[in-house]
């Protein structure tokens, strides 16, 4: 799968708790393997998270979070580094920790900063690229039902007010990630994506995940492992609609 223009942001998963189990990796020879097969298929971005953010996801330690990532931050500081990666993680300890083993890369956080008020000020001085995506809650709460007078509006105000923070903490260099599949119903992420491109008013890099998620499979009567063309066709919208950076399991 390519996006001309695009980036392809490639998944891998350091837990046994991920919802699509070709994403996970056990072990430093499993994850060179699934790294060559994502820089294959054509992803520029590495992804890699050792917390699990699907429903009814358990929540770790800091400790524990570290623990389970530092062997491959390391096989990444020692042989990948020519590649971007990203660390999918709202812990500022963590991010801390993996700046000292291997330099720069990008944050990907799901919690926007929320979860951990030493986050964004990290992240500002540190100087690195940072992803915000929208939720409602915490790691806990994340995936409630929660109801929008209109979605739309709701996360664009949420941007509007993410960008004031940004700037307080010295973050210019952010992406706006609108969070599909988090603290939203079936019609609330297809309103969203239906009305992505309002989202390029804040002139920021737009990265969609929308690889096999639920709200994608559950009413075409597919599951996470049987979805990929459906994913494809959604993809190539939020393509088409403003995305720039494709977060996918590939």
């Amino acid at each position: 799968m390519m996006f001309q223009n695009h980036k392809l942001m490639g998944i891998v998963n350091l837990n046994d708790d991920s919802f699509y189990s070709v994403s996970r990796v056990d072990g430093i020879d499993a994850f060179r393997r699934r790294l060559d097969y994502l820089i294959k298929a054509g992803a520029s971005i590495i992804d890699i998270g050792a917390v699990s953010s699907r429903p009814g996801a358990v929540e770790v330690s800091a400790d524990e979070e570290w623990s389970r990532l530092e062997p491959f931050i390391r096989e990444i500081a020692s042989n990948y580094r020519g590649i971007s990666f990203s660390i999918d993680t709202y812990r500022a300890s963590v991010v801390l920790m993996a700046y000292q083993e291997m330099g720069r890369f990008i944050i990907n956080d799901i919690s926007a900063g929320e979860w951990d008020k030493a986050m964004l000020p990290v992240a500002g001085r540190l100087g690195l690229r940072y992803v915000a995506m929208h939720h409602r809650g915490t790691f806990l709460t994340m995936h409630d039902s929660y109801t929008y007078g209109n979605v739309v509006d709701c996360v664009l105000k949420f941007f509007e007010e993410f960008s004031e923070r940004a700037v307080e903490c010295g973050i210019q260099d952010w992406i706006l990630d609108p969070g599909f599949g988090f603290s939203k119903s079936i019609e609330d992420n297809l309103t969203l994506l239906d009305n992505l491109s309002k989202f390029k008013i804040f002139r920021k890099p737009i990265l969609v995940g929308l690889s096999r998620k639920s709200f994608i499979y559950k009413p075409a009567g597919l599951s996470p492992d049987n979805c990929a063309e459906l994913t494809e066709k959604y993809e190539k919208i939020a393509v088409e609609k403003g995305a720039s950076i494709i977060r996918t399991h590939l």
